[in-house]
């Protein structure tokens, strides 16, 4: 008997080894599932090499298909000291001719997307290590002209350039000041909703610097206490809420030599939120949309000439709104562009002439992602799109003019293509909802050169864990058919009864519904089929790759149709025998946040459990280019603001329902929460509530993230 238990305690604790449970703590304490990445290329101009610091710490040149790996050393370690001190590189960049390095250090972020740092020079033919500009520092943005011989940078919320042949730095705008002019950079809204932060660009000779002012003057200011000190200091930025004031942005041109400034007329206009110049000519694009957002304009500067000129050479409207692409690359015959337009009822691909004619590249009942570029030499346009499916992405090819189309990732997933510099290779990220990434470099054929992480470890890592399989199942309501995704109990057992949890999203321009990798996410949601749950998300209408007709439904009336379509169903889905249909819970971020809090009160009791976490409680609270381009404004819309506001619904708030924010949250204000903290206490209604203090919408840092999910873990397990 003794020798039959010593066994079974061994086998027991081989089991233990082999397939732990998973804890919070592995998953966001321990990141011990954690997908690997492969780094990024800067490619050189040839598209053949390209740089990247090794292992010493120097910057070398390698040939992109050598097995070897043989490397050029460009810039030794040792030269990269300034003052007796190690220069720390968090990136870099080349001039156009390649003979100059742009580096920066001790990056410090601003918001999403922007930062400050210290930026040095390198030149390769003297092996000269130089500052930027040390009385004018940390910089922003910092960028060499086309011909190499000027730095442009923002400092102080002005444009500065230097002359790196007498090292003259001059200070090429004068009004720059925090919180009222901004040159060359942009302000917080235009940052977040257009993804802009670089608002100046160079002409291709060098000549001229176009760039954006921003007077944000009469633009509301809102504060955040930050803690850590006796006394809370308060944040101060500007940030336009739906309904107010913008910044006035103007578009002007810097003649460079003789410092004189110009300003661009381009007619009525809001927003400026794209500029981009030629690589061949002093042609620069430039888009202007009205407060509506329904209209999209697109001029053309032409500083080539003695005389300076600007038309608008086409405009594009749309009932509800049009959306912004990134696609100004003027081609090689100097009369036309590439452009995406959901014209047609879904987004594909147009060639757009300077005299107004437009060509319709791609086509069908299927949207393009994304444009990835132009090999002009075999005229070869490359895109994502989801042709396949909404919940799936591939790469293709196609000739500009519209024919020989190639699926070059024809199994499938989730594809993301990074074409390198000369579009001769592809970067090429592939995953489905349950294998992680496996990153290869790719010709721009599709044919595999290397495998540059495949991610095998993690692979062994889940075989050994008990995971279960997420599948993808539609959903039909009395209103549409809808995508969903499901992770069933890992013992799921079809005579029993489960409680389920539903992951919402929902929003416009984000699906919760793909076959792609979703990182801790995907192992917290498996953490929880281990313990009895089913897990369902579900894409609403006014989510995307479905058509135009299918995203812009919610026009108007955000949250109306999307928490309609969450209700409806979860109801149906319910039905199954295997559900227990008392035990519906639901959790979202953010927009998400804002769908659990309506499922919570507009629900009329169909969800047990509840969690928001940085919701938008009242769209009156929120940034106007990204409300307003969908609800217009307060002042126009007001029953579309208040009709699905939960705060206005606190009175029907029905089971167990917790709030969380972070008090420095830059982007849904914390704002959100307090109101509808207040009107829940109105109505006398109990809840829930978690403040992070000094985080921002991400809620992370340190031990935040985990523990703000053994929270949300403990919560589900109690309260579902």
């Amino acid at each position: 008997m003794k020798i039959l238990l010593s066994v079974l305690f061994i086998s027991f604790l081989f089991q233990q080894v082999v397939a732990q449970d998973l804890t919070v703590e592995r998953i966001w304490r321990n990141y011990e599932f954690a997908a690997k990445g492969a780094g990024a290329y800067q490619m050189m101009n040839d598209g053949k090499h390209y740089l990247e610091f090794d292992q010493s710490g120097n910057l070398v040149k390698l040939h992109i298909e050598s097995s070897a790996h043989d490397s050029e050393v460009l810039i030794a370690k040792e030269s990269l000291v300034w003052e007796g001190k190690k220069i720390n590189v968090a990136g870099f960049e080349m001039n156009a001719d390649e003979q100059k390095v742009l580096l920066w250090t001790a990056l410090t972020p601003i918001y999403r997307r922007s930062f400050e740092a210290f930026y040095y020079l390198y030149d390769l033919k003297s092996n000269k290590l130089e500052a930027l500009d040390a009385e004018h520092a940390p910089q922003t943005l910092a960028e060499y002209s086309p011909d190499g011989t000027l730095v442009s940078f923002i400092h102080g919320n002005d444009i500065f350039i230097k002359d790196l042949n007498t090292g003259k730095v001059s200070k090429m705008t004068q009004d720059g000041k925090r919180n009222k002019i901004i040159n060359g950079t942009t302000d917080w809204v235009y940052e977040e909703e257009f993804a802009l932060t670089k608002a100046y660009s160079w002409s291709p000779d060098s000549q001229y610097l176009a760039f954006l002012k921003f007077d944000e003057q009469e633009v509301p200011e809102f504060q955040m206490a930050l803690y850590g000190n006796l006394y809370p200091k308060q944040f101060k930025y500007k940030y336009p809420k739906a309904g107010e004031s913008n910044s006035v942005v103007t578009l002007n041109l810097l003649e460079v030599k003789s410092e004189k400034l110009q300003k661009i007329d381009l007619g009525a206009y809001e927003y400026i939120p794209r500029l981009n110049w030629s690589t061949k000519s002093n042609q620069l694009i430039v888009q202007t949309m009205n407060r509506h957002q329904n209209e999209l304009h697109y001029w053309l500067i032409d500083a080539s000439q003695k005389r300076i000129t600007s038309k608008e050479f086409f405009t594009e409207t749309s009932s509800t709104y049009v959306d912004v692409d990134n696609n100004l690359l003027i081609l090689q015959d100097g009369k036309s562009i590439l452009r995406t337009s959901e014209v047609s009822g879904y987004n594909h691909i147009y060639q757009l002439g300077f005299d107004g004619k437009s060509t319709a590249i791609t086509s069908g009942a299927w949207d393009v992602i994304e444009f990835l570029g132009i090999d002009e030499l075999s005229q070869t346009i490359y895109y994502a799109s989801a042709e396949p499916g909404a919940i799936y992405k591939s790469i293709y090819s196609i000739r500009q003019d519209g024919t020989q189309k190639k699926n070059l990732t024809p199994d499938l997933g989730y594809h993301n293509a990074e074409f390198l510099n000369g579009m001769q290779y592809f970067i090429h990220n592939t995953s489905d909802a349950n294998s992680p990434p496996v990153i290869a470099l790719r010709k721009a054929s599709g044919a595999l050169v290397e495998i540059l992480e495949d991610n095998a470890a993690l692979v062994t890592k889940m075989n050994e864990e008990n995971l279960s399989l997420k599948k993808f199942i539609s959903i039909n309501t009395s209103s549409v058919t809808l995508n969903a995704s499901l992770i069933l109990p890992t013992s799921y057992d079809s005579t029993k009864k489960y409680p389920v949890f539903v992951n919402v999203y929902g929003g416009p321009g984000h699906n919760e519904v793909l076959d792609s990798w979703d990182g801790n996410d995907y192992f917290f949601h498996q953490l929880l089929a281990q313990e009895g749950y089913m897990v369902l998300s579900i894409d609403p209408r006014g989510t995307q790759y479905r058509g135009a007709d299918f995203k812009k439904s919610t026009y108007l009336q955000l949250g109306k149709l999307e928490i309609q379509d969450i209700i409806d169903a979860t109801t149906v889905f319910a039905e199954r025998k295997d559900v227990d249909p008392s035990r519906l819970g639901i959790m979202g971020w953010s927009y998400g946040g804002f769908m659990s809090s309506l499922a919570m009160t507009k629900g009329n009791g169909l969800f047990k459990m509840g969690i928001a976490i940085a919701p938008v409680t009242n769209w009156r609270f929120y940034d106007n280019i990204y409300t307003e381009r969908f609800m217009r404004t307060p002042q126009e819309n007001a029953n579309g603001y208040d009709d699905n506001s939960p705060i206005n619904f606190a009175k029907d708030l029905q089971g167990k329902y917790l709030l969380i924010h972070g008090a420095a949250d830059d982007n849904v204000h914390y704002q959100n929460s307090m109101e509808m903290i207040s009107a829940l206490v109105k109505e006398n209604k109990q809840f829930d509530l978690f403040i992070y203090p000094n985080k921002n919408h991400g809620i992370y840092g340190g031990n935040t993230r985990n523990h703000l999910f053994n929270m949300i873990h403990s919560y589900i397990l109690d309260e579902l």
